[in-house]
């Protein structure tokens, strides 16, 4: 019998080129199991900012839903498109793109009238100033060694006015292990070390790459691509959900925030 190779996780540099390509990879291998695992929650059609359950059609980050009519919006790292479909259904014409393949076949899978694009947040095949709106639910930011490279092409497409909401783990969540229990619940490391978080194959080839920034290097990322920060959202745990997903639970969302989204504007 042969035994698939478990791969080993640990904390070292990485860069874009390596990042990008074990994000695509592990997308691609793991978007059956993930839409498997945490589609109903997702559901086909709402639009969901994190694992606390935050929906974009009560908390409105992007603009009330009836100003969403008519609008050009760039759902970046779509996944199964559950973003846009949504946003269709209230008059948007969102374009979802996303940088694995497989993802995108789930999206083609539940029905997509809108465009479905694959390529790399860090290189947006648009012309400039294409888009009134860009969000992104976890999708690209968290995965990605140059996030200034992203936020800098994110504010090339968007029209003067635009604007850009995305949402990433939490950065205090670094410290702290990823379990749900209350193991979770214990300093482990230092919040201020930025070193990646990568899981490597057998010949120290990284499959799957996590970056961390602080609360305050993400502002500053959104600041220095040329972006007016709005508003900071940190969900608070509501009553209704009782899911584990992965290190988020009830137990740790309620004592501290899992979830951080930032709300930005293109002014000029």
């Amino acid at each position: 019998m042969i035994q698939e190779y478990e791969p080993e996780a640990t904390r070292r540099a990485t860069g874009e080129a390596e990042s990008s390509r074990a994000s695509r990879g592990w997308w691609d291998r793991n978007a059956d199991e993930y839409q498997s695992e945490h589609g109903a929650f997702l559901g086909d059609d709402r639009f969901v900012w994190g694992p606390e359950g935050l929906d974009e059609a009560e908390a409105r980050l992007l603009g009330p839903a009836p100003a969403l009519a008519g609008r050009d919006v760039l759902e970046i790292g779509a996944g199964a498109a559950q973003c846009s479909r949504w946003l269709a259904a209230q008059g948007a014409r969102p374009v979802a793109l996303d940088v694995s393949h497989r993802q995108l076949q789930h999206a083609l899978r539940i029905g997509a009238d809108f465009p479905l694009v694959q390529a790399d947040a860090g290189a947006l095949p648009f012309a400039d100033g294409s888009f009134d709106l860009a969000c992104s639910a976890y999708g690209a930011v968290p995965f990605v060694a140059d996030p200034v490279r992203v936020m800098r092409e994110v504010r090339r497409v968007l029209r003067p006015g635009g604007r850009w909401v995305f949402s990433v783990t939490h950065p205090i969540r670094w410290a702290l292990p990823d379990e749900p229990g209350p193991e979770g619940l214990t300093v482990a490391a230092s919040y201020f070390d930025r070193t990646p978080y990568v899981e490597q194959d057998e010949h120290g080839r990284a499959v799957y790459v996590e970056h961390h920034r602080t609360l305050g290097d993400r502002v500053r990322d959104v600041v220095t691509a040329g972006f007016r920060l709005v508003d900071l959202v940190e969900p608070e745990w509501p009553q209704w959900n009782r899911q584990e997903w992965g290190g988020w639970s009830p137990l740790r969302g309620r004592l501290i925030p899992g979830t951080a989204i930032f709300v930005c504007e293109r002014d000029h």
